[in-house]
């Protein structure tokens, strides 16, 4: 087999090792589940070694399905979820459970330093808002209700950089990571002491990881390592970028005129710019590996996690059996959709089962007695591309906004050609999808391949290992169509903001 390369992505739900060639075509991918763990109310963990071991499993696969020499693997390279918080000692061994982004344990702290302006302070010397998972906000959480934790910690890590140190022994981070984590000054990529100093997490400050290139070689694979996964001692691990990035990278998102959106546990949506945000802080911020710019996000848990929900936990009869087979779901609903597009429908899905916007409860409005099934999934559809459109409007608010003039979509929606449409009509831009399946994996095998000189940079390499494989165009009609339906999902959600119990 010709010289190819291995990204290894710990996603929400699963952790996945994919092989692509040096063209960036993906060859084979082997996922295995990451265990959660729900230790109490908001608290949301997981278990590092088994994230580990979910690795080692998805590698070796990898490697026997495939038959590759390990010779043969030039670089290999991790992505993984932004924020949250791993904590090893000096042997990469995890002193407690991982803490994943969707984590809330830390939202009396936010609401705290809302209320005391330390907040806005924060924000303005990080360039993006506070919020519960994120990496600095846990080590304050820590220090308040587990400040022994401290004294075991010789590291602090992000999800990649944990999966980086199982391989290889070696500790460190990328300013994409550093940048979600709320760590750094994402202008200069470096940390800010002061930062850390006014959040009382100072002594946290020696144990957060040096940071580098994403695009470098950290280390090699350790024996031991090599012995887990199949994989050959000493082959190179590159540093590799934050999944939101890795995507970005992987949909060859390259300029202001692309809007990156990922439709997966979160609704992520983002712009490229010169200089970082100002006018309205982003809810993420980070340095992108092209050209020099700043990525800017805006997202929440409120995508197609919702429609993976309902397919779960409610579809029945032959599409459940189907999806039990093992086929596609998007298969499995597509042609109920089709269908339930051409009739009338004023349903409305709020898909905000983790959360929504002020408090919104999850839920289906509009339900009538000679609906279908069909009918609902379309408007499951439309919810999660409602939500979507509520970051966008956002993210393209203000003076320093980007105009993006098409859409590049990547999560688990890409794969559905009726959900392409339906985010193209929404959002009246075109919509495209690239190639692969597996975007984070890629955009950390296109990182190794400029590691390791296969291509000069970043721009080389997507130009040779990135292509469009669908584009939707926006109809007019449909366009007009869910303005109007659009501005009821958004009035129904402030109402139900204002007055769902809790809110």
């Amino acid at each position: 087999m010709r010289e190819c390369l291995i990204g290894i992505d710990a996603g929400g739900t699963m952790t996945k090792a994919a092989l692509f060639d040096m063209e960036g075509r993906e060859l084979a991918c082997e996922r295995r589940p990451n265990q959660m763990l729900f230790p109490a109310p908001g608290h949301t963990e997981r278990d590092p070694e088994r994230m580990w071991r979910a690795t080692c499993e998805s590698v070796q696969a990898l490697i026997e399905t495939t038959g590759i020499d390990p010779g043969d693997i030039q670089a290999v390279s991790a992505s993984g979820y932004g924020s949250g918080i791993y904590l090893v000692d000096a042997e990469s061994n995890p002193v407690r459970p991982g803490v994943v982004s969707t984590d809330s344990r830390a939202a009396a702290i936010v609401a705290e330093w809302e209320a005391s302006g330390l907040a806005a302070s924060v924000a303005a010397r990080t360039q993006q808002r506070l919020w519960p998972g994120q990496s600095t906000l846990l080590m304050a959480w820590f220090s308040r209700h587990e400040p022994e934790v401290l004294g075991r910690t010789a590291r602090v890590l992000y999800c990649k950089d944990f999966l980086r140190a199982k391989l290889t022994g070696e500790h460190s981070t990328d300013a994409t990571d550093g940048g979600i984590g709320g760590a750094i000054d994402v202008e200069s990529a470096a940390y800010v002491p002061s930062v850390f100093q006014d959040m009382g997490i100072g002594d946290w400050l020696d144990r957060m990881p040096p940071i580098g290139p994403s695009a470098a070689v950290a280390a090699g694979v350790s024996a031991a390592a090599a012995r887990l996964t199949g994989l050959r001692a000493g082959t190179p691990v590159v540093r590799g970028l934050v999944d939101v990035t890795a995507a970005a990278v992987a949909s060859g998102v390259t300029g202001p005129h692309q809007l990156s959106m990922i439709a997966g546990t979160f609704s992520i949506n983002s712009t490229l710019h010169a200089t970082p945000r100002t006018s309205v802080m982003p809810f993420l911020q980070m340095p992108y590996p092209i050209g020099g710019q700043v990525l800017a996000t805006e997202g929440a848990a409120t995508s197609a996690s919702n429609f993976e929900w309902f397919c779960r936990e409610i579809l029945d009869g032959e599409a459940a059996r189907a999806v039990a087979r093992g086929q596609s779901v998007y298969d499995v609903c597509s042609d109920m959709i089709a269908a339930a597009l051409e009739r009338d429908n004023n349903i409305l899905f709020f898909p905000f089962l983790f959360g929504g916007p002020g408090g919104a409860p999850a839920g289906l409005l509009g339900v009538r007695r000679s609906d279908v099934l069909g009918d609902v999934l379309r408007a499951i559809f439309e919810g999660v591309a409602f939500a979507h459109r509520m970051d966008i409007d956002t993210l393209l608010t203000g003076p320093d906004a980007a105009r993006p003039q098409v859409i590049r979509l990547a999560g688990g929606a890409s794969r559905s050609a009726i959900w392409g449409q339906i985010f193209a009509d929404v959002l009246g831009l075109p919509v495209e999808v690239t190639d692969g399946t597996e975007l984070g994996a890629q955009g950390v095998a296109i990182a190794s391949a400029v590691a390791i000189g296969a291509y000069p940079d970043f721009e080389s390499a997507v130009a040779a290992m990135v292509r469009v494989r669908r584009r939707y165009e926006p109809s007019a009609e449909r366009h007009a169509f869910y303005e109007a339906k659009y501005a009821r999902f958004r009035a129904i959600t402030r109402t139900l903001a204002a007055h769902w119990p809790g809110a």
